[in-house]
């Protein structure tokens, strides 16, 4: 049976919630929100109006892009929860990101603090465990990301980790490369996508 590659409709954007983040990063986000509509590609994201996650939906909104915000109810009040979008309240951080997983086609990883850290080593600890084969970008702007990247390999050289697990994901250093490293990457449909959305 041959290969039946999935279109990338969707993207899950993992991002940092700190208003005090350079405006750099926050300028950054709102033009990947632009990027994503104008491609017609959905944006799942964390459901705050805060800090990089709400400067890319903001702008993805404004730009006539569909916008889908996950939210703990916890952090309703805290991450200030964006009403201008379509935004669904849920009972704790796995129900989030599970939600998020299964909406979404592909993943960016924008510049962000620990919270955004577990979320890709996570989704990383899960394309390790052939649980799925979603495509993964990391925009790492002056190599934001290269400390957890080199960790990887030094994972890699100790024989934790298998050298293959290095081709998991692919960086852009700029937002106007993501769009295209996103169309371009081939998403192969198997069954571990269906196993992962069984152990939520």
């Amino acid at each position: 049976m041959g290969t039946v590659t999935q279109r990338v409709d969707s993207v899950c954007v993992f991002c940092g919630s700190s208003d005090a983040a350079d405006p750099a990063y926050l300028q950054a986000a709102a033009e990947l929100g632009r990027a994503l509509a104008a491609a017609r590609i959905k944006l799942i994201y964390g459901g705050g109006g805060v800090g990089l996650m709400g400067a890319c939906a903001r702008a993805a909104h404004a730009a006539g892009g569909e916008v889908l915000g996950i939210i703990p109810d916890f952090l309703v009040t805290r991450e200030r929860a964006l009403d201008t979008v379509e935004h669904v309240v849920v009972g704790n951080m796995h129900e989030r990101k599970m939600r998020m997983f299964q909406g979404a086609d592909a993943f960016v990883v924008l510049p962000g603090g620990v919270g955004t850290l577990e979320e890709a080593v996570e989704l990383l600890s899960w394309r390790r465990l052939e649980l799925h084969a979603k495509p993964v970008v990391f925009h790492s702007p002056d190599g934001f990301w290269r400390p957890l990247f080199d960790l990887f390999q030094h994972t890699v050289d100790a024989r934790l980790t298998p050298a293959d697990f290095m081709q998991a994901w692919t960086t852009a250093e700029r937002v106007d490369e993501i769009v295209p490293l996103l169309r371009a990457a081939q998403t192969p449909l198997d069954s571990g996508d269906a196993r992962v959305a069984r152990a939520g």
